[in-house]
């Protein structure tokens, strides 16, 4: 079970005791990401996740390295489109050293001029291997083409132009509107004395006051159907084709999961056999949801001959209408919940998993589901409740679609017509 604990000023504490592991996992969840950055910030929060590891005024950024390999532990972070994470792993008995190491740089990082200078360059460098990997652009294009004029269309990282822009007073003043007490969650799971724990956290997190007032309230975007290509001298095209979503905390996020396991979720999926498998014409095709806290996507991707693009389409077009007009069978339905709950109950065997479950589920829903909690919502996924999801997702006049490889050698006009016949 997990313990929950809100300090005077806002920062919440989710922990979680395992007594049968010698280690823990550590998470700092800051409700900030892309999505809640003007234009002209654009990739500013991920910026800042680099600039916390650059130094401060007790460590330099090789300190803050060879310290933490000092005592075997592991330091890192992340950032999405709705928060970024600081997270560590150690041994049980060396949580005192890690937590002041993070806690120093997450409050006295520097941000020095000389430090900006040569990230800009190492993150300039990241969307440039970015932009020549063709499958992950792919996904970063139709999120663009369908969110347009919304910060949840933006990249992550940012552009050239925006990047170059930034300097230490921008980036102490977003820090400082968007890092506060009350949108942090504390999330730990692994082995420790509870009281102590919280302790040691209250004694690190306590003084953190208020920053500047939030002012960039988010903006739900406006879903637009598109089809957009990018032209590439790759060997593959690189292909999403996406339907609108649901959003995180809807009723019916797991049906969408169950459903999104059966269609392509796997190597036994629907996709991956007929069109991998049987057809052979396709080494990766997969699908998977995105839900944010408004709105979410249902993408497919694989990457084909560009030759066999307009085939490629036509199946995954058939396979689509095939599940809206047959559904699923029950023995799908009652196989697929065994293979998302064994999964997720094996998932649940490492300490930062459960740490990522825990701080997560509290930032972005502010509750946490015990595992229990998670199984039954599994297992009260019904037929009616797929058929829902079934209707509502795949709705073709919403259809859209991102190219990106050699498109010169596909007809453009004519995946539109295929897409306009369903």
């Amino acid at each position: 079970m997990f313990e929950l604990k809100k300090l005077p000023n806002g920062v919440t504490i989710v922990a979680e005791k395992l007594p049968f592991v010698r280690s823990i996992a550590f998470g700092l969840w800051v409700g900030n990401g892309s999505r809640h950055e003007e234009n002209y910030e654009n990739g500013i929060s991920h910026f800042i996740e680099h600039m916390m590891f650059k130094g401060t005024k007790d460590r330099t950024s090789k300190e803050i390295a060879d310290e933490m390999d000092s005592i075997g532990g592991q330091l890192n972070a992340y950032t999405t489109k709705e928060y970024t994470c600081y997270y560590f792993r150690s041994l049980d008995n060396h949580f005192n050293q890690a937590l002041d190491i993070l806690t120093d740089m997450f409050f006295n990082s520097h941000f020095e001029d000389k430090e900006i200078k040569k990230e800009k360059g190492v993150i300039l460098e990241e969307i440039n291997m970015y932009e020549d990997s063709a499958e992950e652009l792919v996904h970063d294009l139709m999120q663009e083409a369908v969110w347009p004029n919304n910060p949840l269309g933006k990249p992550i990282l940012g552009t050239h132009k925006t990047i170059e822009n930034f300097d230490n007073e921008r980036l102490i003043s977003f820090y400082k509107k968007r890092y506060r007490p009350e949108n942090t969650v504390i999330a730990v799971a692994g082995n420790f004395n509870y009281e102590e724990m919280i302790n040691t956290i209250e004694e690190k997190f306590s003084h953190w006051t208020f920053g500047d007032k939030e002012d960039n309230p988010l903006m739900t975007p406006k879903y637009i159907p598109k089809i957009i290509s990018k032209s590439k001298d790759i060997e593959q095209v690189h292909l999403c084709l996406s339907f609108p979503g649901i959003p995180s905390d809807s009723k019916f996020v797991y049906s969408l999961i169950i459903l999104n396991t059966i269609l392509g979720g796997g190597m036994s999926s629907r996709l991956f056999q007929k069109i991998r498998e049987d057809r052979g014409m396709a080494y990766s095709i997969y699908s998977y949801p995105t839900n944010y806290k408004d709105t979410g996507l249902f993408t497919i991707y694989a990457g084909m001959n560009p030759l066999q693009t307009l085939e490629a389409i036509e199946l995954i077009m058939k396979e689509i209408e095939a599940i809206k007009k047959e559904q699923i069978s029950i023995e799908d339905l009652i196989r697929t919940k065994e293979q998302l709950k064994s999964s997720y109950i094996m998932g649940l065997e490492s300490t930062s998993s459960r740490m990522s479950s825990i701080g997560k589920s509290q930032l972005l829903l502010n509750r946490i589901n015990t595992p229990d909690e998670i199984i039954r919502r599994v297992d009260e996924v019904t037929m009616e409740k797929i058929h829902h999801v079934i209707e509502r997702v795949f709705d073709f006049s919403q259809i859209s679609l991102s190219l990106v490889g050699k498109i010169e050698h596909v007809d453009i006009k004519e995946i539109k017509k295929i897409c306009l016949m369903h």
